[in-house]
């Protein structure tokens, strides 16, 4: 099996559990020599806090398990294009790869016109993309028939 699917796999598995919890279904992990170091899904409405994304939520795990602030040698998967705060994380934390499922036409970072990730961070889009985008769709349909 792809790397790339295995782990993305893992994400969107978490990002099914924000979906049952009610917050947008949005997982992430931070891999680093082929183990997952950090694990997240969006927790804004559990943990009343606007910051709580998934990514966020992997990165912080990926550093305290790594013992340091920069994840140069590590790949963040990711279900949707992180947002322009996301990717700001991701360039402090000097991510080496960032990969994603879904494109977020609304909030992702792609929005702003110029590369928010850090300059030595490889970008892979579109893992996995029928079903990260499907997870979605259902769940805001499911939301607007309430």
């Amino acid at each position: 099996m792809d790397t790339d699917v295995f782990f993305m796999q893992e994400a969107l598995r978490l990002a099914q559990q924000a979906g049952e919890q009610g917050e947008i279904p949005v997982g992430a992990v931070v891999v680093c020599a082929d183990k997952i170091v950090g694990r997240g899904y969006n927790q804004t409405i559990a943990l009343k806090d606007p910051t709580a994304h998934a990514e966020m939520i992997a990165i912080t795990a990926a550093t305290n398990t790594i013992g340091s602030r920069y994840l140069n040698e590590c790949t963040l998967y990711v279900t949707l294009e992180p947002c322009v705060m996301c990717a700001g994380a991701c360039y402090w934390a000097m991510l080496g790869r960032v990969v994603y499922g879904a494109n977020d036409e609304k909030n992702g970072c792609g929005k702003v016109g110029k590369p928010l990730f850090h300059p030595k961070t490889e970008v892979a889009k579109g893992i996995m993309l029928l079903e990260t985008s499907d997870l979605l769709k259902v769940f805001f349909k499911k939301l607007r028939t309430k």
